[in-house]
């Protein structure tokens, strides 16, 4: 407790809340600081926050439902459900794989102003990717998308007749009883529990907007509190079974935690995988190595907000943080400290 107020006071975070989930039990979970600068109501582990990216691991494992149910198969061409989608290259409109869609290998740039800040709706904004001119070739390089998880939420919507939205309720949110996660701040009512949004404002943190991302919703709209998260990370841990239901295979979940993409480590990365000697994407997971484990994550932030979600398979280990601060990195060092905790290992700064 202790070292996470410390954390928040250092980082200028107002609130955050934390999970930790061992051998299948939410062994740990509390909220710390408050829902809003300026007024006292405190966050707890039922406090809502916007998970961003966090979301793309929920619309890998919409597609791998539907694998296993052989509506498709990972490596279906796109074309071939979306027959109306189509990049800027017509080879890789051509070869554009399902898999593609999931693992950031699609060559195409960023283009997130196609959706951010915009009013165009998820069929507009799939519409005009094919103006958007590739940064590499198809499959040569990992480079971060959002506009692919739209088409890969679209492609949930096309084959099973469901919005992305209603089938994330009926599949993944309703049998882990995940009771208050949702896929749109429109969702929110008067008096429900959830944090502010917040930005540094020059000097000062203040409170912001809420974000409305409907529109990319399958890259990172789903909102959500740590005891939620935490029956969706122990769905993972438990090889696609949640109290003895089988949700999705052991198959689709291995596939969904295997490299897909190499990812260099350069740029920022060694300083937020510090131990890391190798680092891979996926499908809507980051994997690296930490101090001999292997580590599943996948962050996410969207204004105001940052979330992190963590697993260490072999320890049986899984570890949620949601905060209310705009571009705050600071889940990654507690995440750090929380598996150095269970591995027995000296604690670092």
């Amino acid at each position: 407790d202790q070292y996470a107020e410390n954390a928040m006071k250092e980082w200028e975070v107002p609130g955050m809340a934390v999970a930790v989930i061992k051998d299948d039990k939410i062994v740990f979970a509390r909220g710390y600081g408050v829902k809003k600068l300026g007024e006292p109501a405190p966050v707890d582990e039922r406090t809502i926050f916007a998970i961003g990216s966090s979301s793309k691991a929920f619309t890998a494992a919409a597609i791998a439902i539907l694998v296993d149910e052989g509506k498709l198969k990972w490596d279906d061409p796109v074309s071939l459900h979306l027959p109306e989608f189509e990049l800027y290259d017509p080879y890789a409109s051509r070869e554009l794989r399902i898999r593609d869609l999931l693992s950031h290998r699609s060559g195409l740039e960023r283009g997130d102003m196609l959706w951010y800040g915009t009013t165009l709706s998820r069929e507009e904004i799939l519409s005009r990717v094919r103006h958007l001119k590739p940064t590499w070739s198809l499959r040569s390089q990992f480079g971060y998308q959002n506009l692919m998880y739209l088409a890969a939420g679209e492609v949930v919507h096309k084959v099973s007749g469901m919005s992305w939205d209603d089938f994330l309720k009926k599949r993944i949110f309703d049998p882990l009883g995940m009771s208050s996660s949702s896929t749109s701040i429109k969702s929110f009512k008067p008096g429900d529990n959830v944090a502010a949004p917040h930005g540094k404002m020059g000097e000062k943190v203040e409170a912001i907007k809420w974000r409305d991302i409907d529109n990319i919703g399958p890259a990172g709209s789903i909102n959500s509190n740590v005891i939620d998260v935490a029956q969706w990370v122990r769905l993972h841990l438990a090889n696609g079974m949640f109290d003895g239901k089988k949700i999705l295979s052991p198959a689709v979940t291995a596939e969904m935690q295997m490299p897909q993409t190499i990812i260099r480590l350069e740029g920022t990365y060694p300083m937020l995988y510090p131990k890391a000697h190798f680092f891979n994407y996926g499908l809507g997971w980051f994997l690296s190595d930490f101090k001999g484990r292997k580590l599943v994550e996948h962050g996410g932030a969207i204004d105001g907000m940052r979330a992190e979600v963590a697993m260490v398979p072999e320890e049986k280990l899984g570890i949620v943080i949601l905060t209310n601060m705009n571009g705050s990195v600071i889940s990654m060092p507690l995440v750090y400290r929380i598996i150095d905790a269970y591995l027995g290992e000296p604690q670092t700064d």
